[in-house]
């Protein structure tokens, strides 16, 4: 490099010199990122992995709260199902007939059926039991031929 002096003693560098210089600067910082386009590549892939990941994470964590919402609601079936239970055998309301959710709905809706019944009669038993002597104080031979008779008059030819 040819080197000129001035009159303060400063240097002053030919056009060739200058580019020389600069694009050596150039060539050192070019060799400083040279692997760019690699680790730009991997960063990417790198970044879709995460996004994958992710979204992996995420519809597992979807998955578990619809179980969580299943179990829970499950849960409440159950122990409105119990309830109902209980407050049936207590009362003697059907199972069927009662509404609520909880038990002291349950009790609530069972008092107010029990009132609108009021002192109304039973059904009466529609079973044979009564039938067959133990309460009506006939014999079986008094039912065979109760039942002969019903028959005869039903079915006269026979």
């Amino acid at each position: 490099m040819s080197e000129q002096k001035t009159e303060g003693n400063e240097k002053t560098f030919t056009q060739a010199e200058l580019d020389a210089a600069v694009e050596n600067r150039l060539a050192r910082e070019r060799a400083k990122y040279s692997d760019y386009d690699t680790l730009k590549d991997k960063a990417a892939k790198f970044d879709q992995a995460q996004e994958a990941a992710k979204s992996e994470l995420q519809k597992a964590q979807e998955r578990a709260k619809d179980f969580e919402a299943k179990f829970n609601a499950s849960e409440k079936a159950l122990a409105a199902a119990k309830a109902r239970s209980k407050v049936a055998a207590e009362t003697g309301v059907p199972e069927a007939l009662l509404v609520g959710e909880n038990e002291e709905e349950l009790k609530a809706h069972a008092a107010s059926l029990l009132k609108w019944r009021g002192d109304a009669p039973k059904a009466p038993n529609r079973g044979v039991d009564h039938l067959l002597g133990d309460k009506s104080g006939k014999s079986g031979t008094d039912l065979d031929a109760a039942l002969s008779s019903l028959r005869d008059g039903l079915f006269p030819d026979k």
